[in-house]
């Protein structure tokens, strides 16, 4: 026994990339040791950072966001939406209803349990002051809607897009090792890229990582005890939350052992059954009309509101309302956007890219909407008529959750179920939040040892419980400031990182042809019946119907030409951009420039790994050697 764990950890150890594993446990076990031996005096220099980040970034965070909202209905709607994420014949490995779990599960988690109630009512109560709506009114309860799904929809998801599409496409379509750093490739190049700067931008993405999911767990653990001593289970103290953390890591550590396609699948159908049954009975037994025409409703006003919430930045507002919200949810959703990139990548392979833009961006934004309808608007409505929802004036976001299932049937039944729920999002949330670390800290490797999996999932429940624990509430925030800070380079690195797609996309398209059917009319009576009418002829009388078979007075060519199959003819089409013809001044006459051809931004890189091997660019790469 003992012979063989020093040979598996240092196998682990030979396994992982040290210029990116030490550097980025330096800083985390250093940002972990601050805020716990400087507890005092960190909460306030934490919040000192947290408002310098507002009030000096702020308008950075809305911009960029934004941007990606766009990228990626660029990337939905154009050409580059037919660009397979792997070879050209693969098909999907999962069904789309255990897609949409998966996606849903590991990308909102937590949030949505804690927030589903608290948001909307937080947001009736207590409107922002840019929105020049009076608070507890008709007025502010449709904007609290609108407020609520503009954070949790488009843009957060956007966000996941601009990531999980790069790696996706980086890796199943060109081959590339599944970490951030290649997403930059077509831009920087392969030697930087496996140099420093890719060693760096990997550092960033797992301490940005483990405190996104730190700070969740954070909030499950809270919501968790708040939940059992609101039942009158428990009294909260130091001892319950280490239990509940050690019980909640020990699953999520069992369930990352056991790998993806086994542990996080069958943890997130779990998780999604119990999270759905939950919103149908608060649906059913709750005021069932007035939710589903609040749906409808919050739905059409998020669309007309997106518009001007976008880009809103309130620099007239005094009320903190934008640097509490807005954008610590964009900051929050980047920190997070490594690994729920990495990890929707790792299980949308085989998709389209517009199969998956769309299911990225549409799905989880309307089932997202119709869970804060049920619950928002539930909570709302019955603050509006018995307002009992409060506590000493304010929303309690640990609570608010069990007030209002508190006032339905089976009450101690259905918050249980919650607390559940809240226990499975917590372990699908550090259960891909670690396996996705570990990716990236061993430079790509899917198949990464068991004791550093073990470690990471450990070092997330060992953060979130020395910060809670020791730290209390500023430490938490300091935490979750600690989460934002580290969006501000990954936000940069996300930016660079849609225009390396773009010039990457920009070959793809380019050089991938698209395929037309043309019917054509033979001329029957030069034949007599005896003579086969040649390829060339078949071809031009399709020019009664005005089209003409030279393509633009090239020279007409059976090249592309597949064989005749009856009347029909398939032609394989390259579309090239003016700067790559050469047209003669005297005769018109029109050539393909070689010279001014799409230049491969990857410059035809061949990596000895098994990814490149089943990649896309492998195959072709292989195809054209033989």
């Amino acid at each position: 026994m003992n012979s063989t764990e020093p040979s598996a950890l240092k196998k682990a150890w030979g396994g992982l990339r040290k210029p990116v594993f030490i550097p980025a446990s330096i800083v985390i076990f250093g940002m972990i040791g601050f805020a716990v031996v400087f507890a005092g005096t960190a909460e306030g220099a934490f919040e000192s950072l947290n408002s310098a980040i507002t009030d000096g970034v702020g308008w950075w965070y809305i911009l960029s966001a934004t941007g990606f909202v766009a990228f990626a209905l660029y990337c939905g709607i154009s050409r580059v939406g037919n660009i397979r994420l792997g070879r050209d014949d693969e098909k999907p490995e999962f069904g789309v209803l255990s897609w949409f779990a998966m996606l849903f599960s590991a990308g909102m988690g937590i949030g949505l349990v804690f927030y589903g109630v608290a948001e909307p009512l937080s947001h009736y109560v207590d409107p922002p002051e840019a929105g020049r709506v009076a608070g507890s009114t008709d007025a502010s309860a449709n904007q609290a809607m609108e407020l609520t799904l503009y954070h949790w929809g488009l843009h957060a998801w956007a966000i996941y897009v601009v990531v999980g599409l790069g790696m996706a496409y980086m890796t199943y379509r060109k081959g590339r090792p599944l970490t951030v750093r290649w997403i930059l490739e077509p831009l920087l190049g392969r030697k930087r890229i496996e140099g420093g700067i890719g060693h760096a931008i990997d550092a960033v993405a797992i301490i940005g990582t483990l405190f996104g999911v730190a700070t969740s767990l954070g909030f499950g653990v809270q919501q968790i005890s708040a939940g059992l001593e609101y039942l009158g289970w428990i009294e909260t103290n130091n001892w319950v939350t280490v239990i509940l953390i050690a019980f909640v890591t020990a699953l999520a550590t069992f369930s990352v052992v056991t790998g993806v396609s086994k542990g996080l699948k069958w943890l997130s159908n779990i998780n999604m059954a119990m999270a759905a049954s939950l919103a149908l009975f608060v649906l059913i037994l709750g005021p069932t009309l007035f939710l589903m025409q609040s749906w409808v409703q919050n739905l059409g006003g998020y669309i007309q509101a997106l518009p001007e919430l976008m880009l809103r930045t309130a620099p007239f507002a005094d009320d903190g309302w934008a640097g509490a919200w807005t954008i610590f949810y964009w900051g929050w959703w980047m920190s997070w956007a490594p690994f729920v990139g990495m990890f929707i990548a790792r299980i949308s392979r085989g998709r389209t890219i517009r199969e998956f833009v769309f299911g990225v961006l549409l799905a989880p934004t309307v089932i997202g909407s119709l869970w804060f309808t049920i619950f928002g608007d539930a909570a709302i409505l019955r603050q509006r008529d018995d307002q009992d929802l409060l506590v000493d004036g304010e929303v309690s976001t640990n609570t608010s959750l069990f007030q209002l299932l508190d006032g339905l049937p089976l009450a101690t039944i259905t918050s249980v179920l919650a607390i559940l729920v809240v226990v499975f999002f917590f372990v699908t949330s550090s259960d891909s939040g670690s396996l996705v670390i570990d990716i990236l800290a061993s430079g790509g490797n899917l198949e990464t040892p068991k004791i550093t999996r073990i470690y990471w999932t450990t070092l997330e429940g060992a953060a979130a419980a020395v910060l809670l624990l020791v730290g209390g509430s500023g430490s938490l925030t300091a935490l979750q400031t600690a989460s934002i800070a580290t969006a501000v380079p990954f936000s940069i690195i996300m930016v660079l990182a849609c225009v390396s797609l773009l010039k990457a996309f920009r070959y793809d398209v380019a050089t991938t042809p698209r395929y037309i059917r043309l019917t054509t009319t033979p001329n029957t009576e030069s034949t007599n019946g005896e003579t086969p009418v040649p390829l060339d002829e078949v071809v031009k009388p399709a020019r009664r119907f005005g089209i003409s078979s030279t393509f633009s007075g090239l020279s007409a060519s059976t090249d592309g030409l597949a064989t005749p199959d009856g009347q029909h003819v398939v032609v394989a089409v390259h579309e090239v951009s003016s700067e790559s013809l050469a047209v003669d001044p005297k005769t018109g006459e029109v050539e393909y420039s070689h010279e001014n051809a799409p230049v491969d931004p990857l410059g035809g890189e061949t990596f000895d790994t098994p990814e490149f091997a089943d990649s896309a660019e492998g195959q072709a790469q292989k195809n054209n050697s033989q």
